[in-house]
C-alpha cells in the first residue's frame, strides 16, 4: 500500500494551481512569447496578457485601486524592498526623514530592508507588539511623532496568523501624512482584502501563496511620488520597477488571483473549521499544549502551537522519524524551528498551514 503524503506547509508555498498552469501556457507558446515592450503582434500579445492581468487584481482587491497602480515583482521579497527602502530613499530626496517603522513580527523581507536603511545611513523603528500578537498602538503614534519615512505591518502574520488592524494603522499613518505598506501575502485570499477597506498606499501580493508559480508578485502602488526604483534599467513599469515582464508569471498571477477571490469565503470557511477541529483534537490529547494568539483574530490557515517544556527541535526530529511510516509532513526547516513571531512574543512554538 502506498504511503499518503499530507502537506502541512501551504504558508510556505502552494502547488500550481491547473487553471493557472492553463492560462499561462499561451504565453510560453509560439504566438504570444513577444517582449511586452515590442509593438509587433508577438509584443502586443502579451502586453494584453499583463494588462489583463492589472485589470485583474485591481479589481480583486476591491475595485478602489487603478489596474496602472500594479506594478510587478519577481514575488513578495521584492516587494517588501520596494515598498520599504524605495519610500525610504523618495522621502530623503524630497528632504524627510531616512526612517522606517516596521512591527516587529514582520516577514524577514520587511526586517531586513529596513535594518538594510541603516547601513544607508537610515534608521528603522522596531514596533512592539502585545501578548496576543497585535501591534502597539501607542508606539505606533510615538514613531509617527518621531517621524517616518514609511510604516510597514503585516496584514496576517505568517506564523501565528494574527490579523492586524490595518484599517486603522493606515488611518493613523494617513492622518499624520506617512505612507502605510501592508504585506497581504498571507492575507490575500484567506480573509477579505479590499483596498475600499484600507487606506494604505502599498500593499504586497505574492503568486506562491495562492496557486501561481513562485517568481512572481506585485507591489500596488498607489502614490507613485512615494517611491523610487531599487534596481534600475529601462523604463518598464513607469520606472519603478523596470525590466521585461515576466509575462507568464504575471499572467499566471493575475489567473490565481481571480480564483483566490472568488472563493476566499468558502476557503474561510472550511480552513477555519479544520482548523479548530485539529486544535481541539491536539488539546484533548496533549492537555498541557497552547494555541498561540488564540484569544486574537486569526487567519482561519495557519494554527501555533507550544508544548511547554519540548523543545521544538525534538518535535522536529520526531516528525521527520513518523514521516518514514504513514504521514510526511512537508515544511522546511525554518517552520519548525521555534516561531520568529512568536518569540518576539515570549514564547516557542512551531507552525502548520
Amino acid at each position: 500500500m502506498s504511503k499518503r503524503l499530507v502537506y502541512l506547509d501551504n504558508a510556505a508555498t502552494t502547488p500550481v494551481r491547473e487553471e493557472v498552469l492553463e492560462a499561462m501556457l499561451p504565453y510560453l507558446g509560439k504566438d504570444a512569447f513577444g517582449n511586452p515592450s515590442s509593438a509587433h503582434r508577438f509584443g502586443r500579445a502579451a502586453r494584453a496578457g499583463i494588462e489583463e492581468a492589472k485589470r485583474s487584481i485591481a479589481e480583486a482587491l476591491g475595485g478602489a485601486t487603478e489596474p496602472s497602480q500594479v506594478i510587478f515583482t519577481s514575488g513578495g521579497t521584492e516587494a517588501d524592498n520596494l515598498a520599504v527602502i524605495g519610500c525610504a530613499l523618495a522621502a530623503r530626496d524630497h528632504g524627510g526623514p531616512f526612517r522606517a517603522a516596521v512591527s516587529a513580527i514582520e516577514h524577514k523581507a520587511v526586517l531586513a530592508a529596513a535594518h538594510a536603511l541603516t547601513r544607508l545611513g537610515g534608521e528603522e523603528i522596531v514596533l512592539p507588539v502585545n501578548a496576543s500578537g497585535t501591534v502597539e498602538e501607542d508606539a505606533l503614534a510615538e514613531a509617527l511623532t518621531r517621524g517616518a519615512a514609511v510604516v510597514s505591518v503585516m496584514w496576517v502574520n505568517n506564523e501565528v496568523g494574527v490579523i492586524q488592524p490595518v484599517a486603522r494603522l493606515a488611518a493613523r499613518c494617513r492622518a499624520a501624512g506617512v505612507p502605510f505598506h501592508t504585506d497581504a501575502v498571507q492575507a490575500f485570499g484567506k480573509i477579505p482584502v479590499s483596498l475600499r477597506d484600507v487606506d494604505c498606499t502599498f500593499l504586497t501580493i505574492s503568486g506562491h501563496k495562492i496557486g501561481a508559480p513562485k517568481g512572481i508578485g506585485a507591489l500596488v502602488v498607489r502614490d507613485r511620488h512615494a517611491v523610487e526604483a531599487i534596481i534600475h534599467g529601462g523604463g518598464q513599469q513607469f520606472g519603478i520597477r523596470p525590466g521585461t515582464e515576466n509575462v507568464p508569471g504575471i499572467v499566471g498571477l493575475g489567473r490565481a488571483v481571480e480564483l483566490a477571490a472568488a472563493e476566499q469565503a468558502e476557503f474561510a470557511q472550511r480552513v477555519a473549521a479544520l482548523r479548530d477541529e485539529l486544535e481541539r483534537r491536539l488539546l484533548a490529547t496533549v492537555p498541557d499544549a497552547v494555541i498561540n494568539a488564540w484569544q486574537a483574530l486569526r487567519a482561519p490557515h495557519v494554527t501555533n502551537v507550544a508544548i511547554p517544556g519540548t523543545d521544538s527541535e525534538a518535535l522536529r526530529a520526531r516528525r521527520a522519524a513518523r514521516a518514514q511510516s504513514s504521514l510526511r509532513t512537508c515544511s522546511p526547516p525554518w517552520a519548525c524551528r521555534a516561531s520568529w513571531a512568536w518569540r518576539r512574543c515570549g514564547s516557542r512554538s512551531a507552525r502548520t498551514t
